[in-house]
């Protein structure tokens, strides 16, 4: 019995090393969800190591070499300013990434807790929340994003507030329902009986088994949130010139579609495939963290 108790302490950890290696794998054996992590990692991968990746300075002009087509001097040819391509996609990967990123990120600060608080109390607090998030979503995404955009002024962190706060009533209504669900559970009563706090059961008991979804719904709305930030900065709203962006690359390349048409084609393609990723990877994650799934 000693012995059981010694080691039963330690025992967790092989556990939880065997759950996330269970998870991963779980994602890795769809071969949709394989595809679309890895990509996801590459793109990561070269935007962090941007400075060592990229080929060129992407701000480099080279009058010499202006709309100059795919080669072996430039892979992706070079725009109406001579400047790299391929270089300017590799930095535009972490304008387009960081933007996503943080975007969610600010997205979740301000709808879980709202959600959270909303689903758990109920009553008027429920009522009012529910009417104004109705009331929000009723605006489309990309319009309430334009307004907040111009509002604040054009820059990559104005953009990603906009897109941060327009994407919050997603978090709010789906943390909102998920609650609703998890309230009635056995588990929130045992512990509302042995007599845990209100915020504890909250914090402690609910947000924990609620992660699954959220992390999901956190997926798909980085890759909304890549293609807002490249539309934001097509019109003018967001990365600034002359730093690379992917929208704003769209924007430069259409003076040029009929001579070049490869200086919209990268940035497009650039845009299509990370978004696409992450949607696989999306799906792959949902199907993972889905319990009836589990034993599959």
């Amino acid at each position: 019995m000693s012995t059981a108790l010694s080691q039963s302490p330690g025992a967790g950890a092989p556990r939880k090393a065997r759950s996330r290696t269970g998870l991963i794998w779980r994602i890795v054996r769809r071969r949709t969800a394989a595809i679309g992590l890895g990509f996801v990692v590459l793109m990561i991968v070269l935007a962090v190591f941007a400075p060592w990746t990229a080929p060129y300075d992407p701000l480099a002009q080279d009058y010499t070499a202006i709309r100059q087509p795919p080669g072996w001097t430039h892979p992706f040819g070079t725009d109406a300013l001579g400047r790299d391509i391929l270089s300017r996609i590799i930095w535009g990967a972490r304008a387009s990434l960081l933007a996503g990123t943080l975007s969610v990120m600010i997205a979740m600060l301000i709808g879980v807790p709202i959600g959270l608080a909303a689903g758990y109390l109920g009553g008027w607090t429920d009522r009012i929340v529910s009417r104004f998030v109705d009331a929000i979503l009723a605006i489309p995404f990309l319009i309430l994003a334009i307004v907040l955009a111009a509002a604040l002024g054009p820059s990559l962190q104005n953009a990603m507030i906009a897109i941060g706060v327009s994407a919050a009533p997603l978090f709010v209504r789906l943390t909102r329902g998920q609650v609703l669900g998890a309230k009635a559970e056995d588990y929130v009563e045992a512990a509302r009986a042995v007599g845990n706090s209100h915020p504890r059961i909250a914090l402690r008991h609910i947000l924990p088994n609620i992660l699954p979804a959220l992390i999901v719904q956190a997926t798909l709305t980085l890759a909304a949130a890549i293609v807002f930030e490249a539309s934001l900065s097509f019109l003018g709203l967001g990365q600034t010139p002359p730093n690379p962006s992917w929208g704003s690359m769209l924007n430069d390349a259409q003076r040029s579609l009929s001579r070049a048409p490869w200086i919209a084609v990268w940035p497009g393609m650039a845009i299509f495939l990370t978004v696409l990723s992450f949607n696989l990877l999306g799906d792959g994650l949902r199907d993972a963290l889905d319990p009836r799934r589990g034993s599959t």
